[in-house]
This record gives C-alpha cells, structure tokens and sequence, in this order.
C-alpha cells in the first residue's frame, strides 16, 4: 500500500505544484501509515533524487519518447497502470491544468472515487474525507470516498510546501505506453514572463487604465515584484494585451501569493478566478468598486498616481535591503 504522488513537469524541469503536491503526498502517507512514492512521465533534467526532501521514498520514472507532449487519455492509461503496478491506494495529482485532464480519467479507468480541487488533508480518523472548494472558491464541502482506490487533486497554493533532508530512491518503471491520440502540429512559446499559473505575485489591470499605452506603470511595478502580469477579460477583448494574461472565471484560474488589481471593479467573474489568492490588493479611484469586499488591503486613488509611487518605495527598500 503506498501513496502514489503524479509529478508534473514540463520540458524536463519540474513545476512548483509538483512541490506542493509531494509535500501533500507524504503527510497524507504519514497520515495512513504506507510509503509516499512519486510518478514522473518523460525523461527529466532535474535531479528527482532531490524530491525526497518533499517526504517521497522512491520516485517512479516512466521513459518513453511518447511522453513528451501531455495526452490526457494516454497519461490516463499509463497512470492508471503505474497504480495498479505500485500497489497504490491513493493517487494524487495537482489541480492544474494537467490534473484537471487527467485525474478524472484515472479514477474512471480504476473504478475510484475522485475530489478535485482539495484543500486540506483527508479526515481519516472516521473514513475518508476531503475537504474542496465549490462556486468558484465561495464556500467549502466535504466528500467521503469510500472507493478502495482514491484519487484527489490538489488545489495549487493551498498547501504550505515542506522540505527536508531525505533522498528519493529514482527508479524505472515498465508500462505499456498507448499511442497518443493528438498530434502537435506547433508550439507557440511565451518567453521570459513568469506563468501565471506558477506565479507567487500576480500583478493584474482593467479598463481603469484605460489603454494599452498606459500598462508601462504596471509593467514597472511586476518588474519590482517579480511577478506575473495579468489582466481583466475587458482588457483581453479589446485587445490591450495578450489573451493568455486574462484572469477569470473564464480565463485562467490563479492562487498566488499575493494577486494585485489595479483598475479592476471586480466583478463575480473576474472574483471567481482569482479568490484563491492568499492576499489581494485593490486599487481603484471608485470607493464603490465591488472588489474591495474581497479585498485584504485597499487604496482608494487614482491608479497613475498611487502605482507609480507605489513601485518607487519598493525600489527603495530594495535599495536598502
């Protein structure tokens, strides 16, 4: 019996919610008192003997030249053989966009019970349950499996990532691998942005700044930050930025660190997709702008004064550091 921990990465560097998700992993193995194991697809140039800080013994590798590019169906299958194979009971993933392909596919293969979007680890004194998020980040339920496989995936951001002095045991492991079913025709890079899906801070705009012309502000104060760019659907319809930066309901979906909004009313669909951030920042000349209830802290100001002296301040304390 053992944890089995999916490890995602991408060409060949593993992804921070991996992180989060081994950590996870482990202490729900503590938790039942069976091995945390990991699961790599595809050849890596990371160092997975490294993961066993995060609580693994033994990381998995699967090599195969197929494995290159993420096929939901054929992951599926070799997930689903790689549980059957290490004896697992439990199958984590990380809920981004590959758990999302791929975790309910796994559970239906192996007849198991599936919660998507966990945020806290299983109640395990009486059962199993998980607690998750449901509309959109509003409230929280709590899901008994009672399948003899589970699978879970784990909201990012949700969980602290933990690490210490151990050392993986990285090893081969032989499973058929289906032929893929969809065929990369070409990859449209974004380079030398931080993912926003990755993102510890996540600096987004709306319409308050009012044109594409206007966004140096934001972009000098993400610079400062070091942090990803974002912005509201509005702004990726009108075309003021690229449609990969538009954050939402309907967009991409982030939890960082800390999410700034500058120019952003807030509303519901927009809120959806962004109230996972641990700490969130308005700034906005309308006192009424409807995201100041969600808001941790809020600046009520016009956002060509208030930025620019906000970035000025944290060069300054970078300066001093």
């Amino acid at each position: 019996m053992s944890v089995l921990i999916f490890v995602d990465q991408a060409e060949g560097h593993i992804k921070k919610s991996s992180l989060e998700v081994l950590t996870y992993g482990s202490q729900l193995a503590a938790q039942l008192g069976v091995k945390a194991e990991g699961l790599v697809l595809g050849e890596t140039t990371d160092d997975l003997s490294a993961l066993g800080k995060y609580g693994v013994s033994t990381i998995h590798q699967v090599k195969a030249d197929g494995l290159g590019q993420v096929d939901a169906k054929q992951y599926a299958q070799v997930v689903a053989d790689a549980v059957t194979a290490s004896g697992a009971t439990v199958v984590v993933f990380s809920h981004n966009q590959t758990g999302k392909a791929v975790a309910a596919r796994v559970a239906a293969r192996l007849k198991a019970g599936l919660v998507a979007g966990a945020c806290a680890l299983p109640e395990t004194s009486n059962g199993f349950v998980v607690k998750k998020t449901v509309f959109s980040g509003k409230a929280f339920a709590k899901v008994a499996i009672t399948s003899p496989i589970k699978v879970i995936s784990l909201n990012p951001n949700s969980f602290t990532t933990v690490a210490g002095e151990g050392v993986a045991t990285v090893q081969s492991l032989s499973v058929t691998i289906p032929a893929a079913s969809i065929k990369v025709t070409a990859v449209n890079k974004v380079s030398g942005e931080v993912p926003l899906t990755e993102a510890d801070v996540v600096v987004s705009g709306g319409r308050g700044l009012k044109g594409p012309e206007n966004w140096g502000i934001l972009l000098d104060l993400a610079k400062e930050l070091g942090a990803a760019t974002a912005c509201s659907r509005p702004v990726g319809d009108a075309h003021w930025r690229p449609h990969h930066e538009h954050v939402g309901q309907t967009g991409v979906q982030v939890a960082p660190n800390l999410y700034i909004a500058i120019g952003i009313s807030g509303a519901i669909q927009h809120l959806a997709g962004v109230n996972r951030s641990k700490v969130i920042v308005v700034i906005n000349k309308d006192p009424e702008a409807p995201f100041f209830k969600a808001a941790d802290y809020g600046i009520v100001g016009d956002a060509f004064e208030v930025v620019p002296q906000l970035t000025a301040e944290i060069k300054k304390l970078k300066a001093s550091a």
